[in-house]
Formats: structure tokens, sequence, C-alpha cells
């Protein structure tokens, strides 16, 4: 008898110790359909929604801390960069975390795949009425009316007591990202290209080589130096138009220089002149046709996830579980700030920190749409403030503006570019956007955030960039052409630190700021948005053209001060 009560005692204590999962805690919610967007009614009950997990990662803090001292050239740790098992580490959840989620998931007849990397996301497949019950929710269709595309949302989520503070964002549920360029992505238009006499009228590697002093020899190609650059939006690079473009542009390079495929997701490459993708092919022309002789990827991310916030996942937590990583990525994609939730950006900043840690310099452009983060169509109408660009804002990466002009080089107005409502000011940068804040005094106040990471950090040429595509030549303009052009000066001079046994520049921002005299300084031009200016170009780093446009020589030679 007394060991059947043992037993029956011990079956009791498993009972308490185990998850109930019944009280719900309301953990994101939407007061209405987002502008631009129309409910269809329910989803159906069998249809599939892919699920997305964010863990709460061990030591994000500790992860920031690294990563800028060993990014900070004042630092007696500036070059050490960490393996790649060091940095996801930091990311990586706790075991008790991802059981106890686990444990949710099966009660419900559910199992999560752990995410590569750092492991700090779980993915679930599970058919709506599940994931209703799951959640708590109700998951609607939603048509974006602009594109006719749609999505399966719910307007609010809720999870279990048990795992609230063990998961800080599930993707997706509330967030309505925009699938029209540039609403979601930053995008170049493109106009049918006119004999140019000169740089003055555009833009192609031979005046970047001239305007920013970047050799045009064939740098012998280091084995852990390359460029990622990201495709997105099926968008896709064309092997044709690349020789067209070298055999046009850069004659004194082999016209079979071509750039090394990997895909994601079910990603692609089509290879026909009628799905042929000006900005894959702008990206990767300006990437193989002015690092030269620096190895290119494109990196295709195909469709399978339902929308490009997947992709952006998926893409950084391929390269975080690469054991030889690329020291740069370049991507001309990004969203506005507002249609990212601020625990999902915080996610992505972190992952971006991660892969910075390890000796990476992330690149993304700043914006197409001035100051107001205003596109015309799509998601925002109304501009009752200026609307930030995200990746642009998060503080562990490099943001690209751009400028026009050959004699005196001008801020473009359609260069966006702001304070981040999401990120405080980094130390790194805080002295010049104090100087700013300053000279601009009470313009615009309560339009921005003035205590916001600033952006973009740097500007390079963006207008009337001379590309193939389908097999003609094209005049194309955007931050997301000045950032390719950026990247490539930053693998050129990588190549010569590898050389010579040296560290990858990596997180370039606190290099950047502490050496702003490498930088050509712009001082004028605006990116004008909801009615007003918008901000101005003025001496020193200003939200159109940051710290100014880069010189290959000048940033050389201060790559290798730390080292003489």
């Amino acid at each position: 008898m007394a060991r059947v009560s043992l037993l029956l005692a011990s079956f009791v204590s498993l009972a308490v110790a185990s998850p109930a999962f019944k009280t719900f805690i309301v953990q994101e919610k939407l007061a209405s359909v987002p502008e631009g967007f129309a409910s269809l009614g329910p989803a159906s009950a069998d249809t599939v929604v892919n699920l997305r997990m964010a863990l709460p990662s061990k030591d994000a803090a500790g992860l920031h801390a690294t990563l800028l001292d060993v990014s900070d050239p004042k630092s007696a740790n500036y070059g050490k960069h960490l393996s790649k098992d060091e940095a996801n580490a930091f990311l990586a959840p706790t075991a008790d975390a991802v059981s106890t989620v686990q444990e949710w998931l099966s009660s419900k007849g559910l199992v999560g795949t752990v995410s590569a990397g750092a492991g700090d996301w779980l993915s679930v497949s599970a058919n709506v009425s599940t994931a209703n019950e799951l959640l708590s929710a109700k998951y609607e269709t939603f048509q974006h009316i602009d594109s006719g595309k749609t999505y399966h949302r719910t307007l609010s989520y809720s999870l279990p007591a048990e795992v609230t503070n063990l998961i800080d964002h599930i993707h997706p549920t509330v967030i309505f990202d925009t699938p029209i360029s540039p609403n979601a992505f930053l995008s170049i238009p493109r106009v049918p290209s006119k004999p140019a006499d000169s740089c003055t009228d555009s833009i192609t590697p031979s005046c970047l080589q001239s305007l920013c002093n970047i050799p045009s020899t064939k740098v012998t190609a280091e084995a852990a130096n390359s460029i990622a650059v990201a495709g997105f939006a099926d968008e896709w690079a064309q092997t044709a138009d690349l020789q067209s473009f070298l055999r046009q542009f850069r004659p004194d390079m082999s016209s079979s220089t071509t750039f090394i495929l990997q895909t994601l997701d079910n990603g692609t490459n089509t290879q026909s002149p009628e799905q042929a993708g000006d900005e894959a092919n702008c990206d990767v022309q300006y990437t193989v046709g002015v690092a030269t002789g620096v190895p290119v990827s494109f990196i295709s991310v195909g469709g399978n996830s339902e929308d490009r916030i997947g992709g952006f996942l998926d893409i950084v937590h391929f390269l975080s579980d690469e054991d030889n990583i690329p020291p740069v990525m370049t991507v001309s994609y990004g969203f506005y700030e507002p249609v990212i939730s601020k625990t999902l950006a915080f996610k992505l900043c972190d992952a971006y920190a991660a892969v910075g840690a390890r000796g990476v310099s992330v690149l993304f452009p700043s914006g197409d749409s001035g100051a107001s983060g205003q596109s015309g169509s799509g998601q925002f109408h109304s501009c009752h403030r200026y609307r930030p660009t995200f990746p642009s804002g998060c503080p562990f990466v490099t943001s690209v503006g751009s400028v026009h002009g050959i004699s005196r080089e001008i801020g473009s107005s359609f260069s966006s570019g702001g304070f981040s409502n999401y990120w405080d000011a980094p130390d790194y940068q805080a002295f010049a956007v104090a100087a700013f804040l300053k000279a601009q005094g009470s313009t615009d106040a309560g339009l921005f955030n003035a205590s916001g990471r600033g952006f973009p950090d740097v500007s390079v040429q963006g207008e009337n960039y001379q590309i193939v595509n389908g097999s003609k030549t094209y005049s194309v303009s955007g931050t997301s052409a000045s950032t390719p052009a950026f990247a490539s000066i930053i693998a050129l001079i990588n190549n010569d630190l590898i050389a010579a046994k040296k560290p990858p520049l990596g997180f370039l921002n606190p290099w950047l700021y502490a050496n702003a005299d490498m930088l050509s300084d712009v001082t004028s031009g605006s990116n004008p948005g909801c009615g007003t200016d918008g901000f101005l170009a003025i001496p020193g780093w200003d939200p159109v053209t940051g710290l100014g446009t880069p010189d290959y020589e000048k940033m050389k030679r201060a790559a290798f001060r730390k080292y003489n």
C-alpha cells in the first residue's frame, strides 16, 4: 500500500510539474487592418501556415559589446573576430527554453525545426485550424489592394503563460509587409541608355574608379576573400548580360569573368532575357566589374517563405552557418521600419551583429524615398512623420546613401536618411550626430526621433548607372546601386589586408566614424519629404550623405594605420 501511495504521489508530482498551457496572454495586436490591405474573411481551416518562432538569445548584450570591441580601432582586440561557434553561442537560446517550447508544440502534435546558425529560431508548419488553437488567433486571408497578392495573417495572437517569456516573436502573425517595390523592397527605376560622353552623363565602372581612386588592375584573389550578393524577389542575374557589360564597360577584363551561384529556399537563377532582373544585374555587374578579381557569389533566395521577411531570415541563417563566411555581404533590398515589429527587427539586427563579429561587413541601401519614407503607392499614403528604413536603422550594419555630380557631389533627392525609432544613436556616431542636430536646431522638430540611430553612414554615386539587362543597356538610379559599388571598395581593401596577413575590416562603422577624414564630405543636397525640404547635407555627418563618399587610397591607408 505504501508503494502504491508513493507511485501515486510521483504521478501527482509529475502532473503538477508538467506545463498546462491553458492560460493565454496576448503578445501582439493590431487595432485594425493596415492601410492598403483588405480582409477577404477567415482563412480556410486546412490552409498551411509556416510559423517561425524567435527565441530569446542567451547573451545578445554580450554579443553587442564584443562586436564593438573587435570593431573599434582604439581597442586592443580590434580585428580579433570571433569563430562561428563563438558568435553563435551568444545568440543561442537556453536548452530549457527550447525544451519548453517544444513541449508546448508537442501538446498540439507539432515538432519545431531548429534554425541553422545559432538555433534561435524554431520553424513549424500547421494548418490554420491548429495555428488558431495554438496561438489563440484568428487567421484571415488579407489582400494587398494595389498588387492583388494575398497573405494569411491574424490581427492578434496570444501565448500560454509558460512560454510567454520564451518567445520573442512569431511570424507570420501581425506583420503586413507590402509586396510592391519600393514599399517592401528598395528598387531602381530604369530608362533606356543614351550615348554618354562623360561621367557627368552616366556612371560606369571607369567613372567610379576615377571618382573614388579605385584601382583597375586585377587583384590576386585571396582564398578568404569574396563578396556575397543577396538576390530576392525573383530578380535573376544573367551571365550573358554580365559578359556584355564587361565587353562594353570593362574591356580590359576578360568577358568570361563570372559569378558563383548559390541558392536557398528553392531559389533559381533563370537565364532568359525576358526574365532578367535589373537589380540583380546591377548588383552583380558593379561588384564583378569594380572589385576586379575578387570572387562574387550571387545568393538567390527563392519563394519558399510566404514573404521576403522569411528570405531575410534564411539568408543570414545560411551565412551564419558557413564555416568560411564571405567578408562582405551586400543587400540591395529593405523595408520601411514601421512595417517590421520591433521584436523581429531586433532579432534580425542581432543576426547581423553575429556575422559582423565574425569579420563580415554587412551593407544595406538607405532607401529611395527621401526623408519621409513616402513611396506614392502601397501601404503609406499619409505623411505625418518621417519614416526610417530597415535594416539601415540597425546600428550593426552600414547604410549607404546616394550622391550625384562630378565636379561637386550633391546628395540625391531620393536618398533616404534619418533616425531610427527603434534604436538609439550608438556611441560610435554620437559626436557626429550631435553636431548635426545642433546645426539642425528646431527645423522639422517632431518629424523624427532626435535620439535615434542616424543613417546613412556613407554615400556613393547613385544616379545614371549603366547596366545591361535583358541584352539591352539601361540607365538606373538608386541607393541600391550605390551599395554594391561601396561593397566593391571594401572587398578590394580586404584583399589587401588578407594578403598582408591582416584580418578583414569586418563591421565598418566604428572605423568609419573614427576616420571620417578618409571620406569626401558632401555639403550640398537634401532629401525632401512630407511637404518639407527633408534633411540638408551639411559639413560633417548628415542624414542625406552620411560621412561622405569613399576614396579607396585614403581608406586603404587608414585600414593599415592600425598595424603600422
